[in-house]
């Protein structure tokens, strides 16, 4: 390759950012819709092997797709709105709990200076507040109704993803080709096998990674409904959705529901069971889920994870958070490529 060369990409790549980082606002209903092609593509592409047309393929798809997510929210909207509303009406308790019974009991055992902390604000603004919620969803549109633009911006999420993402997905192949046949031909090579990798890293984690976080909820959810836990839907999916940064599951979890079981209650032997609850999942996800659904094919460190997704977010906000960890899969199959040229170079050998 050249040196013009060399600046012509080095130029497109960072034009590319630069765009990405102005257009980083809007370009989240198209990145999900884009996700969502690469993710169902290997289905619509096994409906075609069996004689069915592309797009009738994609409509089949996509009609699984949306029975699947109605049966979802008519089975768990309902007791998350039932869960959130039971946690916001007493939360004034936990607050008197935590005052009266917690931050002495810290005092004492750890030899702490008294704490002085003034909740009573806090208290009053919830038990005047939290009637007026209803329930989940008054509370959402409630939040929405103060701005139009915030409505308009749903909704056109809303109605953008499906659609972007049922002609992206029906044109997949076309628009891998395209893009494939406009690669220079002396680099065809060695972009075609990164890309090969690149598809096969992304492929695992992602797919992989979403039946782990689906797995770890329901595990979670089930093994503290039967500790008794009356908010065990609600911080079962919470920690099952955060577990694909490593360990941040199970940290999240054990506090959350450690503290919602004590205060519920207030009996300390009830801790060992939450513990045995999030234990039970984290050796199934080390031994049983990752291994067979992810794989050990992606390489990223534990810290590699935490400051991709840290990074992502403070670059380009949700977008970069969406972003980080694919990014980070396929920055991680370059530098293995980088590092085995290295090797193999007369720099790394040379006396």
């Amino acid at each position: 390759m050249t040196d013009s060369q060399k600046w012509f990409w080095l130029t497109g790549l960072v034009l590319c950012g630069w765009l990405l980082y102005l257009l980083a606002p809007v370009l989240s209903p198209f990145l999900l819709a884009a996700l969502l092609a690469y993710l169902a593509d290997p289905l619509v592409d096994r409906l075609q092997k069996y004689g069915l047309a592309r797009t009738w393929g994609v409509v089949i798809v996509f009609a699984i797709l949306l029975v699947i997510l109605l049966i979802v929210m008519l089975l768990l909207v309902p007791q998350i709105e039932k869960q959130v509303v039971y946690l916001l009406k007493k939360l004034p308790d936990y607050i008197d709990a935590i005052q009266n019974r917690l931050i002495p009991w810290l005092t004492h055992k750890l030899g702490m200076d008294d704490v002085l902390i003034d909740m009573g604000t806090l208290k009053q603004w919830l038990t005047e507040n939290w009637q007026q919620a209803g329930g989940f969803a008054s509370i959402v549109l409630g939040s929405l109704s103060k701005s139009g633009m915030v409505v308009i911006a749903w909704m056109s999420s809303l109605i953008l993803v499906p659609v972007v993402g049922f002609y992206l997905l029906r044109d997949w192949d076309i628009l891998v080709e395209r893009v494939h046949s406009m690669i220079p031909r002396n680099i065809e090579p060695a972009i075609s096998k990164l890309t090969r990798e690149s598809d096969e890293v992304l492929g695992a984690f992602i797919r992989g990674q979403l039946l782990v976080m689906l797995a770890l909820s329901v595990i979670y959810s089930v093994g503290l409904w039967l500790v008794g836990l009356k908010l065990a839907l609600l911080i079962g999916l919470l920690a099952g959705m955060v577990s694909f940064v490593p360990y941040l599951g199970f940290i999240v979890g054990i506090l959350a529901a450690g503290i919602a079981i004590i205060l519920q209650t207030h009996q300390f032997l009830d801790l060992v069971y939450v513990m045995a609850v999030f234990g039970v999942g984290q050796m199934l996800e080390s031994v049983v889920l990752t291994p067979a659904l992810v794989g050990d094919r992606i390489g990223l460190h534990p810290v590699a994870v935490i400051f991709a997704v840290m990074a992502g977010g403070q670059l380009f906000g949700f977008l970069g958070v969406l972003l980080a960890l694919p990014v980070a899969a396929v920055l991680m199959v370059i530098l293995r490529h980088l590092h085995k040229g290295y090797k193999s170079s007369a720099l790394y050998d040379a006396p």
